[in-house]
């Protein structure tokens, strides 16, 4: 199997996006492409088949290249739960939580997962195309490295290392960051590419040609801004969708540690809801249905929310005839306690919850994680939907009575989950993905709305093909293409 590595001058230079355009264009071409990032840090995850956990980007990069999910996708992944802190997942699997020394210690051990990974999937496919992380001139984190270039000289693979334009320097981020490398480590950067121009490409010439004779490496392409480009974000959040004439408006709450947020892009995209995030100081205001997302620290974002003072604005929402939904951490805080004896998110034990429902979560070592299909039981009535789990805690308690969802079949023998309070003014669920079907998406909203919303028959799997093939598209318009298959061809991992 070929190789071929995709890092970036800074964090959000576009190497996810460039990773997924690659992956389907050369897929087109007829080439058996896998994805492959060694060590990803995100609270954004998705569930692979066999119950394993791996970057969301990594998944759209395996929708892309038409591949199936696999945990050896993305062997290393970090979702932080602290400052300085984060749970180490290898392989799919939760490991441990790690202070940020440990795990620097740690990766000398996760570098074999990785090259595990690697290797798998060398036997499978024929052109694996990596993507770094953050950059690879960060000098405080070149020893044991194992997203960048450490992984690239591991397996003496090339390099193409992307900019972006739009936020300016980027000849300085590209000429800076060459210059921090190692000789051995420069010969394996074999072009690059800059991303998000906007202009006429004539002005820009000069510059392309000052880089190429200054590094003597070519510019592979140069990738125009696409402004309305829709895909599942690794990290930051789009902060509204503001419509002039919605049907409904929906306001999330943004927790400092908020994850798996791309439950909430259907609502974005769909031209008939209102989304707005609720961020620090912000009040909830007007809104049809105020959603409490998914965390990685429950008990601490708890303790966030009450400090805003939006827990009294719920109840508020509440008595005004408002619905709250309450997904994963989310739902759990609508309960009357949320208890961690063994320190799986943090240090505090025991917290009360919201007592807006009668149930209590325990947070436990043991994580679910599973892919899932289910009836939603809301509006009185089986709408059928999927979704996937990924939490710590069990719950129990009265609420859970009159249940949200009802299961086909769970790994763990579960016939339902969540709960709709007695006025229908509550809910809470597990499930992630919620939205991400046009039924999934009437259903919850038509109950939040009290029927209003007509339901705009939006589909998210099939927007996301759409994206990708015009990202593919884009790459095929504007990168050489056949140059960087042969570059991939210089190296054999």
């Amino acid at each position: 199997m070929n190789t071929l590595m995709v890092q970036g001058t800074t964090s959000d230079a576009g190497k996810s996006t460039l990773v997924a355009g690659l992956c389907r264009a050369l897929r087109r071409r007829g080439i058996e492409v896998v994805p492959f990032k060694p060590q990803n840090m995100a609270l954004n995850s998705a569930v692979t088949p066999d119950g394993g956990e791996i970057g969301r980007a990594q998944a759209l990069q395996a929708m892309a290249a038409k591949v199936p999910l696999s945990t050896d996708l993305n062997p290393i992944l970090l979702k932080p739960n602290s400052d300085t802190g984060a749970q180490v997942i290898v392989h799919g699997r939760a490991l441990s939580n790690m202070e940020a020394a440990g795990y620097h210690d740690y990766k000398k051990v996760a570098m074999q997962a990785v090259l595990t990974s690697h290797q798998r999937l060398s036997e499978q496919y024929d052109l694996c195309v990596v993507e770094g992380a953050g950059s690879p001139a960060e000098i405080n984190l070149r020893e044991n490295d194992i997203a960048n270039m450490g992984f690239a000289c591991e397996v003496d693979c090339p390099v193409i290392i992307i900019a972006d334009i739009d936020k300016g320097g980027v000849f300085a981020h590209l000429v800076g960051t060459l210059s921090l490398l190692s000789d051995y480590e420069q010969s394996l950067v074999k072009g690059f590419v800059i991303n998000r121009f906007r202009g006429d490409i004539a002005l820009l010439q000069s510059g392309l040609d000052w880089l190429e004779q200054h590094t003597g490496k070519p510019v592979l392409g140069v990738l125009p801004y696409l402004h309305d480009l829709a895909l599942d974000a690794e990290d930051a959040v789009t902060i509204a969708n503001r419509m002039d004439d919605p049907e409904i408006k929906v306001a999330v709450l943004l927790l400092p540690h908020i994850s798996n947020h791309t439950d909430f892009d259907t609502l974005r995209l769909d031209p008939k809801v209102d989304l707005r995030y609720v961020r620090h100081t912000e009040t909830i205001g007007a809104a049809d249905l105020v959603i409490i997302p998914g965390s990685k620290n429950v008990l601490n974002d708890l303790a966030f929310l009450r400090a805003e003072g939006w827990d009294s604005e719920l109840r508020r929402h509440v008595r005004y005839g408002g619905k709250v939904l309450g997904i994963c951490g989310g739902y759990q805080m609508l309960g009357n306690t949320i208890c961690d004896p063994q320190q799986v998110e943090s240090t505090q034990g025991s917290i009360q919850g919201l007592a807006m429902a009668d149930f209590e979560t325990q947070l436990t070592t043991n994580k679910t994680l599973t892919q899932v299909q289910a009836s939603c039981l809301l509006n009185g009535q089986q709408t059928h939907l999927s979704g996937y789990e990924i939490h710590c805690g069990i719950t129990q308690g009265a609420a859970l009575a009159r249940p949200f969802l009802q299961f086909d079949a769970h790994p763990s023998g579960w016939q339902v989950d969540g709960f709709i309070s007695e006025d229908n003014q509550l809910a809470g669920t597990y499930l992630h993905g919620l939205f991400d079907s046009p039924e999934g998406l009437t259903c919850v909203l038509s109950w939040a709305s009290d029927g209003r919303y007509s339901g705009s028959g939006f589909n998210l799997a099939e927007h996301r093909e759409q994206q990708l093939e015009r990202l593919a598209d884009m790459c095929e318009t504007h990168l050489d293409i056949d140059k960087i298959l042969a570059i991939s061809e210089q190296r054999t991992a």
